[in-house]
């Protein structure tokens, strides 16, 4: 990748490094960013089932999720100032440390309280990834290359929630639930080893000198900046969303459709190969559109085709079907506002790039906290839980993008 493509690079040694081994970062940097999709997505197939191991209801084993989402939206808010302070490198490392950790734990529980509390745990080192990874890209490109390098990053990562779900049926068709949690701490481990190939972006003297306290008081002067906040409170209402299908296909697909766990995972799937095929399409249209327009335009399709989705859970149109396909499309329009929203609200901090990118996915991922868990406080039994829940999101997205502050020069779609 041509040199000049990298934004605050310290020496030319560094450029040089960083292009000789751009696969391997590319790869490393998707990893990290998946830990919240692999962490997820490998025991959804197993959600039934954990339900009838701990002799609870479905919106008790619905709570693991929501957990999950608490510890990794607040922990971000830790990692974020510690990378500016100290470097990308070493609170990956921590963070990985605790993933395993909480990992073994979960796959000991005996209750699913136990279950709920050794997944904060996981959570907590997981959330390093992404956060660090967002900022490593900020360190090294500009903005629009930076939202053509994420794009290309949640493209390959993506592979972690395709395979994630069909993955999980697999192992719990050959072995249990307590298989996915080991397997999951051994991609912790193997982690560790991958960060060698990943160069250290914050040389010593671009990393803050302040103390933490200060750099933590750091988050009130952000929360101060209404451009930030619209990008982060649109991203917040799409993550909403998807959280909400997250949570609610499992009991949706498995036990109202009657769909097989090993299905699901396909099903599950394909709404990934969405995903991947519109974060491509970013990049191709950023050659000639802004990502601010192209962020606009994601999520005005969220809006609709959430709509869509509680329309047709309301009424029982079509079956799964009539689910499946808005939800596809929906979906979809991560590779749309994801990216270009946080390569956007990032660009103006190029400071505080490691705690600009921890409130981002604090916000994005606490919202997913509280859709999570209405699918289980109001669950019915049937889809329309999910499927309004997803509807107010999209809307709410669509909502939070057409404000002026996030947008400078081109009318709002």
């Amino acid at each position: 990748m041509p040199s000049q493509l990298f934004k605050h690079a310290d020496t030319s040694a560094q450029r040089a490094d960083v292009n000789a081994h751009t696969l391997r970062v590319l790869l490393v940097l998707s990893a990290l960013m998946s830990f919240a999709s692999v962490s997820t997505d490998l025991y959804l197939p197993a959600l039934p089932a954990l339900a009838t191991q701990f002799h609870t209801n479905p919106g008790r084993v619905e709570l693991t999720i929501s957990s999950f989402l608490i510890g990794f939206s607040l922990g971000q808010l830790l990692w974020g100032p510690l990378s500016d302070r100290y470097g990308r490198r070493l609170p990956i490392v921590i963070g990985l440390l605790l993933f395993v950790l909480g990992s073994l734990g979960c796959a000991e529980s005996q209750t699913v309280w136990q279950m709920v509390n050794w997944r904060i745990v996981q959570a907590l080192g997981a959330c390093a990834g992404p956060v660090i990874a967002r900022a490593k890209v900020r360190d090294l490109y500009a903005k629009e290359q930076s939202a053509k390098m994420l794009s290309t990053l949640i493209s390959i990562m993506a592979i972690a929630p395709l395979l994630g779900p069909i993955l999980g049926g697999q192992i719990l068709r050959f072995w249990s639930w307590h298989v996915i949690f080991w397997s999951l701490a051994a991609v912790g481990l193997v982690m560790i080893m991958a960060l060698q190939a990943l160069p250290e972006s914050l040389a010593p003297q671009r990393r803050s000198q302040v103390s933490l306290t200060a750099m933590f008081s750091g988050y009130l002067s952000l929360l101060r900046s209404r451009r930030l906040l619209k990008y982060a409170i649109a991203g917040g209402f799409f993550y909403g969303g998807a959280y909400a299908f997250i949570a609610g296909t499992p009991f949706s697909y498995i036990s109202y459709y009657q769909v097989p766990a090993q299905l699901y995972g396909l099903l599950f799937g394909v709404n990934i190969l969405g995903i991947m095929a519109a974060n491509y399409l970013n990049t191709l249209l950023l050659k000639h559109v802004s990502s601010d327009r192209l962020f606009r335009i994601g999520t005005a399709i969220a809006a609709v085709t959430a709509l869509g989705v509680a329309i047709n859970t309301y009424f029982g149109w079509g079956g799964l079907w009539r689910i499946a396909i808005p939800v596809f499309f929906f979906m979809a329009m991560n590779g749309l506002i994801v990216a270009n929203s946080v390569a956007s609200a990032l660009n103006d901090f190029p400071q505080q790039a490691g705690s600009a990118s921890a409130l981002l996915g604090a916000m994005h991922y606490g919202s997913g906290i509280l859709s999570a868990a209405l699918v289980g406080w109001f669950d019915d039994g049937t889809p329309w839980t999910m499927g309004w829940i997803i509807g107010a999101c999209g809307v709410g997205c669509w909502l939070a993008a057409r404000s002026p502050t996030a947008l400078k020069t081109e009318p709002a779609v």
